[in-house]
């Protein structure tokens, strides 16, 4: 697709598309992934024309309709990402095949500990404090707070959810037990924030969740890896965490630090608040003898 724009460019493809129609095409190729899931509409509205531009762009270029065109996107972001958990265990089998004498199985642990390591360096090296800061103060003063993430990112939104939820009231998943994702939406008012967890391989959940919601004036914040991500181009705020590794899976070491900090940071911003929310749930603790002396 790419290098159809350059032929295109150069006349040397007999296409009838205008100077205006080639613009929007090169910004396409220029964001497969986001291309791949968003809606025309929300492809539209971002690139500040019409979908019916986009709907007469894919039959200039041969295809029946926008879906068609749109699926030339998809498949190029699976070719790109390839049996993702797979192809990661590969690489984990391909890395350690002449590790197997003494001390084998500490240096797989030691492998993941220093790439986590790096991860973790590079979140911090980009971390913006004004972002950081004005995240925070959001999550203070918030109504409603609701995390999202599915697959792994599940596990990640969860611990964010209960951190907040020790700290301040009204803090859940956004598909809680007994609710599904559009009923929790629909409880949410402008202002509310929602957070959202997603790296690559992205679910399209995530991304039409993020579309939605800002879409109703909710805050959105992402939790990503890129600026391509396609939850970050609907965020309000976004953090993009590094996490390249060895594991089998995406590695959340980076992510679970920087949620852990935000979560204290909150804290520190609520004060008393805070100490009082923590203490009251230690009363409950304790009347319901839930802990092991």
């Amino acid at each position: 697709m790419r290098e159809l724009v350059v032929r295109i460019s150069r006349g040397e493809v007999p296409l009838a598309i205008g100077h205006k129609a080639l613009t929007v095409l090169a910004q396409l190729v220029e964001r497969p992934e986001e291309v791949a899931v968003s809606s025309i509409t929300t492809l539209a509205t971002q690139l500040g024309v019409n979908a019916s531009t986009l709907s007469r762009l894919a039959r200039n270029l041969g295809y029946e309709n926008f879906a068609r065109f749109q699926q030339v996107f998809r498949d190029g972001v699976t070719r790109a990402h390839p049996r993702f958990y797979s192809g990661q265990g590969q690489r984990l089998l391909d890395v350690n095949e002449d590790d197997d004498g003494e001390g084998a199985g500490r240096q797989v642990v030691v492998q993941l500990a220093r790439e986590s390591i790096r991860n973790i360096d590079a979140c911090l090296a980009q971390l913006d404090e004004a972002e950081l800061q004005s995240v925070a103060g959001r999550l203070v003063r918030a109504r409603r707070v609701r995390v999202h993430g599915v697959r792994q990112m599940h596990a990640l939104a969860s611990l964010l959810a209960y951190g907040l939820g020790l700290i301040r009231p009204d803090v859940g998943m956004l598909d809680g037990p007994g609710q599904g994702v559009a009923a929790t939406l629909a409880q949410m008012r402008r202002g509310d924030v929602l957070v959202l967890c997603s790296v690559a391989p992205y679910s399209r959940q995530a991304a039409e969740v993020a579309r939605a919601a800002a879409a109703v004036g909710l805050v959105v914040v992402a939790i990503t890896d890129t600026r391509a991500s396609p939850i970050a181009v609907h965020a309000d705020h976004a953090f993009f965490i590094p996490h390249a590794s060895s594991f089998i899976s995406n590695s959340l070491a980076a992510h679970v630090v920087f949620c852990e900090g935000l979560i204290n940071l909150v804290a520190r911003e609520l004060g008393d608040k805070a100490l009082d929310a923590l203490a009251r749930q230690e009363r409950f603790i304790e009347e319901l003898n839930i802990e092991t002396r």
